[in-house]
């Protein structure tokens, strides 16, 4: 399991995390989901890099995004155990209009193939699920501290940094073959903060990881 860093330990890292807690969708689910009890877990994805974007067009914070991503960990790989994180996810966050994604990652390896054709891979974290995202860009997780405040409540995952996210460049993530995700997603995102700029997937003379 990954405990990230502290926003002091990472360039970039204060901005970022004034910027994403300026979204108060953002700050509510940081501050609720501890106390379920999970001790592996990471808001996570669109709702934070949108969040950035926002702010830096001068948006209101929450504009147009489409959903919260909350990923976490349990070696219970059944359906049920997911499915009650899920239902007291939906307990937790009623008041919030807006669609609060919950996934167990240790679930993915099981159900990923058949949906996109090609294996995920050992799951022993929530940040694996990061880590194989499509886009290097929003691939980090934020975490708060049970029953702390302050800056250095907050943990912040982010394997490949944050000054894509910072300066709006879209870099895609090769780690897996989601060329397809990776271009239907940007395409979706370039129509709404469209001085984004996009670094084209690799085809595969450039990159081995889509063979």
């Amino acid at each position: 399991m990954s405990i990230g860093q502290r926003a002091r330990e990472i360039p970039h890292g204060c901005e970022f995390l004034y910027g994403i807690l300026q979204n108060p969708v953002n700050r509510l689910i940081l501050d609720r989901f501890s106390v379920l009890g999970i001790d592996d877990w990471w808001l996570t994805a669109g709702c934070l890099a949108q969040t950035i974007w926002n702010i830096q067009a001068n948006r209101a914070p929450e504009s147009d995004i489409a959903d919260y991503d909350l990923f976490y960990f349990d070696p219970d790989t059944e359906w049920q155990a997911e499915d009650r994180v899920i239902a007291q996810g939906a307990e937790l966050f009623a008041d919030i209009a807006v669609s609060v994604e919950i996934r167990n990652q240790a679930r993915v390896p099981i159900w990923y193939p058949e949906k996109f054709g090609v294996p995920y891979g050992a799951v022993r974290a929530a940040s694996d699920g990061i880590d194989r995202f499509a886009y290097q860009t929003s691939a980090i997780g934020v975490r708060k501290d049970t029953g702390n405040n302050g800056i250095d409540a907050y943990r912040i995952y982010a394997p490949f940094g944050l000054s894509a996210v910072m300066q709006g460049r879209v870099v895609p993530n090769t780690v897996l073959p989601a060329k397809t995700v990776y271009e239907a997603k940007v395409d979706r995102w370039q129509k709404i903060w469209p001085d984004l700029i996009i670094q084209p997937w690799p085809d595969e003379r450039d990159s081995g990881s889509d063979a």
